[in-house]
């Protein structure tokens, strides 16, 4: 019965199935004995998982499914939603990884005698790894009360992150905790939590916002080696993830949404033995941890909140270098990273780039430069974190142990290492130039210019009326000589380029005789399923660090450039003679991979597909694909989006060899576009860089 409890949609039936969701409306339609919706609305449904999976068995029309996209379905309708269900998940996942042999004791047995014994076994491991509920409240004043005594002023309420789960709530999630553990049997308890926590994340885009893991990398970085860390905003935990696997590592957590907190107090146990003391709760007007002193603080705090305490905490202990603006509640965050340090510890905080130059926090960053706790301001290339179109700082602090005599602050602009398209930053060239930098300042306090990268700048230098702490206002431009080089460079490329691209350009054209227009048709989805040709989607991960082609590399004919989350569903690779279509945006576009594309991952909205040689060209594919009518027949359009249903495109039926003949016209044209792009790039390369040699200087007018 509780197995029935369990929904799933639509969709949901269909990848069980492995078919189209307009084969599951035809069932509906068709069979009379298919079972009835349970939930859901008249126009999105739902169903009971288990009467669902009976009844395609009956009619042979279960598809061999891999376990964890059932796990996934059964977490997705749990009937007390998804994040109840990867908690209770992440609890047993925790017990199997710490203390096996008591799972396969309780799990024995009839649904009913695990829901009981779970929680007792449960209560053995999450005691020893998060400590027991505190249960405080706090008051404006900071001070904690115990929760018999009455406060009039209290606000907020912080509590452990994560209770053992009661018999109740656990009965309905059994069914599920058993397919997690078989699972598990295959992954490991760590790599099966992350993947249904990724799963969970990439479902549900607009309610996290992700700290990428090289960024996390980078800030974990700055702080170096520390005993006990804090996150005051810990979010999904990729921060104190890169900092908590050190020997002797304590870390600290707090987040004010409840269900983040839990998960990441289990995502940090799978993975690391360091005790994990997360909580939940407001973290300005409710602190957790008020006397912790931490060696290191890393935060990715909320941008531009105005309800962050203003009215409250005027006159609270934390704002030590002056009260911040309602406009500034990242000043109020970076107050209280440096509250919860030790004297010499060091905090690193992402920051909007407003916060360096904002005039209403002009004092609070003067009064900062002055007592030497701003140690250094790192610009991050576009695209390093949401809002990626962006560039981010990176602002580090340490705690004063005694005022500086003539302070200094590093300021680096790590934005040339911007990538291409969606592909992000080159991360190895951030990290490299970003902790050399740091490293060598730290050391002495001082850095000779790097221009262009980074340089010191002594204090007294920024307190102006602005107080503009942005790196790319005080940064020397680059070499003259090297900027001129490089230039010179690409002008060289470009007449190369210009030179092939007129080689390459078609030779003219003669009319077709009339008949050519009346070739017999077929579309794409009659060769898939004549097993001519086979269709792949894009979108997974896999283990493999594989760079991404990305839609945007499709579109503008680039190599790979992006990346995905790490799943544990198989990626799809790409191979020599593939064709790759996007879907979204109206383009008509399909591309051949090469030999220097070859082994990419096929990234999200692109369609792969890989034509059986003995009976299909692979750029006679490609070139029929790309015609406009072609496009517009096999369009669906909504408001503002146009997608393609690759199923529908249409290519007439030749022969091989007449095929061919196509594929080697349809081959050279691509050719020359893709001169004509490289040609389109270097110019504008060119004459950025003459625009910017000029303005800066570093290149004379004659």
């Amino acid at each position: 019965m509780q197995d029935n409890a369990t929904e799933v949609t639509a969709a949901g039936i269909a990848r069980l199935a492995g078919v189209g969701r307009a084969a599951v409306s035809n069932w509906r339609r068709r069979h009379t004995d298919f079972p009835r919706p349970v939930g859901g609305t008249e126009t999105s449904p739902s169903f009971a998982l288990a009467e669902v999976e009976g009844w395609l068995r009956r009619h042979s029309k279960l598809a061999e499914v891999p376990l964890r996209e059932r796990v996934w379905q059964r977490l997705v309708g749990h009937p007390a939603g998804p994040v109840t269900a990867l908690t209770h998940a992440g609890c047993v996942l925790l017990l199997i990884h710490d203390r096996s042999p008591v799972w396969l004791e309780v799990s024995s047995g009839s649904d009913e005698r695990l829901a009981a014994l779970l929680p007792g076994a449960l209560e053995q491991v999450l005691t020893p790894r998060f400590g027991a509920a505190n249960g405080s409240r706090v008051n404006t004043a900071g001070t904690v009360h115990s929760p018999a005594v009455p406060a009039a002023s209290v606000t907020s309420v912080t509590r452990k992150a994560l209770e053992p789960p009661t018999t109740p709530h656990l009965l309905p999630s059994v069914p599920l905790l058993r397919a997690v553990a078989e699972l598990a049997a295959g992954l490991g308890a760590r790599h099966t939590f992350e993947f249904l926590l990724g799963r969970h994340l990439d479902a549900n885009p607009r309610q996290y916002t992700p700290t990428p893991a090289d960024l996390a990398a980078l800030m974990a970085g700055l702080a170096g080696t520390a005993r006990t860390v804090l996150d005051p905003a810990c979010g999904t935990g990729a921060l104190l993830r890169s900092a908590g696997n050190g020997p002797g590592r304590r870390l600290y957590g707090q987040d004010g949404a409840p269900e983040l907190a839990a998960l990441t107090a289990l995502r940090l146990a799978l993975h690391t033995r360091a005790p994990v003391h997360a909580a939940t709760g407001d973290t300005l007007r409710a602190d957790a941890h008020p006397e912790l002193r931490a060696d290191a603080v890393l935060c990715h705090p909320p941008f531009n909140e105005r309800n962050w305490g203003h009215d409250e905490l005027a006159y609270d202990p934390r704002w030590e270098y002056g009260f911040p603006a309602r406009t500034e509640s990242e000043l109020a965050w970076v107050q209280h990273a440096l509250a919860r340090l030790r004297d010499g510890g060091i905090a690193v905080l992402l920051m909007p780039p407003a916060a360096a130059s904002r005039r209403s926090g002009r004092r609070i960053r003067a009064d900062l430069l002055r007592r030497g706790a701003l140690r250094a301001v790192v610009a991050l290339p576009a695209g390093a974190a949401p809002p990626y179109g962006i560039p981010l700082h990176l602002w580090v602090l340490r705690r004063p142990e005694q005022a500086p005599t003539r302070p200094e602050v590093l300021l680096a602009d790590a934005g040339r290492f911007a990538g291409e398209g969606r592909g992000g930053p080159d991360w190895p060239g951030v990290r490299e130039t970003v902790l050399d930098a740091w490293h060598a300042f730290d050391r002495t306090g001082r850095l000779d210019e790097r221009p262009g990268l980074a340089r010191s700048v002594p204090v007294i230098e920024l307190l102006d009326d602005d107080v503009d702490l942005a790196p790319a206002r005080h940064l020397p431009p680059p070499a003259a000589a090297d900027g001129a080089g490089r230039l010179t460079d690409v002008r060289e490329r470009l007449g190369e380029t210009l030179r092939l691209a007129a080689g390459l350009a078609p030779p003219p054209v003669d009319p077709a005789p009339p008949a050519a227009g009346r070739l017999p048709l077929t579309t794409v989805g009659e060769l898939a399923r004549a097993g001519a040709l086979v269709m792949r989607t894009g979108g997974n991960g896999g283990h493999a660090r594989v760079p991404v082609l990305t839609d945007h590399d499709v579109l503008s004919g680039t190599g790979p450039s992006g990346t995905l989350p790490e799943s544990d569903e198989e990626a799809v690779l790409t191979e020599p003679g593939d064709v790759v279509v996007p879907v979204l945006g109206g383009g008509a576009v399909a591309r051949v991979v090469d030999e220097a594309t070859a082994g990419a991952a096929l990234g999200r909205n692109l369609v792969l597909l890989r034509p059986d040689p003995e009976v299909l060209d692979a750029w006679f594919l490609a070139g029929f694909l790309r015609g406009t009518a072609n496009h517009r027949r096999a369009s669906s359009y909504a408001s503002t989006a146009t997608r393609l249903d690759v199923r529908r495109l249409q290519l007439p039926r030749l022969a091989p060899a007449e095929q061919r003949r196509y594929g080697a016209r349809f081959r050279a044209l691509d050719e020359f576009e893709r001169a004509l792009g490289q040609a389109g790039r270097l110019g504008e390369q060119l004459v950025r860089g003459m625009y910017d040699g000029l303005t800066d200087g570093t290149i004379a007018p004659d």
